[in-house]
């Protein structure tokens, strides 16, 4: 057993279901973390609009980690961090993603734009770009162009998309400044997560957690594998490998 004292749960795969909700027995379990003294931070690739509520829900008091690590905010929405793109990469990567007829999704500063484009990229603030296609040989092509783009991280959330992040910005970044904040190591912490864009945070914590639904490569980088995300596997994890009960 390592010395837990910080939890780090990526959100879509991993804390939620496939409804999109916290299970009771996940919500019982994060409370008895915290009654231990074990702080619990949500990292996640959406936006600080779509994952505060569940920070909330959770009576999570310290930081929340947002856009990949994109934007490190208190749970009092005082801003910790923030990493910007180009507004001209984010006109690029839109034209790019549209001729392939791939779904997009951008978000800056003060809108999330779901599959449609501002009049003008330039009079925004740009945190990431997302783009989601069910053709393999499109979303490879999207991946090669994208990766010819200077300052550029990509990762991903689901088999079928690319996520693009000012490069350096990733949620292990974003958890080495929340520790910081705390007076923490990473080895005192557990990240859990089910997707690319969580490789960096498993490998770097003191126990990596993948989720049973975890995207392959996720699994190989991790310490440990719990179920999936409609099985409680969050629960799971946090008691096996932070609350010592090594019974399950």
């Amino acid at each position: 057993m390592k010395d837990i004292k910080l939890i780090a749960l990526d959100m879509d795969g991993t804390l939620l279901t496939s409804g999109d909700e916290i299970s009771p027995y996940t919500e019982k379990v994060i409370k008895q973390a915290l009654d231990q003294d074990i702080e619990v931070v949500l990292s996640t690739g959406r936006s600080i609009d779509t994952s505060y509520p569940f920070g909330q829900a959770l009576n999570l008091s310290t930081y929340i980690i947002t856009c990949n690590g994109g934007q490190i905010w208190t749970m009092q929405k005082e801003i910790v961090e923030e990493h910007l793109m180009e507004a001209k990469q984010i006109e690029k990567m839109w034209y790019l993603a549209k001729e392939q007829e791939a779904t997009t999704w951008m978000i800056s500063t003060d809108e999330i734009y779901r599959d449609y484009r501002p009049d003008d990229f330039y009079i925004h603030k740009w945190l990431k770009f997302g783009c989601y296609i069910n053709d393999p040989k499109k979303l490879d092509y999207i991946v090669r162009e994208l990766s010819h783009m200077e300052n550029v991280e990509l990762t991903n959330s689901l088999p079928t998309n690319v996520e693009v992040n000012p490069q350096g910005v990733h949620k292990a970044n974003g958890l080495r400044r929340v520790c910081r904040e705390l007076g923490l190591k990473m080895e005192n912490v557990m990240s859990v997560g089910d997707s690319l864009n969580d490789i960096k945070m498993i490998q770097e914590a003191g126990i990596g957690v993948a989720m049973g639904n975890a995207q392959d490569a996720v699994k190989k980088a991790a310490d440990a594998i719990t179920e999936t995300n409609d099985e409680d596997g969050v629960a799971l994890a946090i008691e096996r490998y932070a609350l010592g009960n090594e019974a399950l």
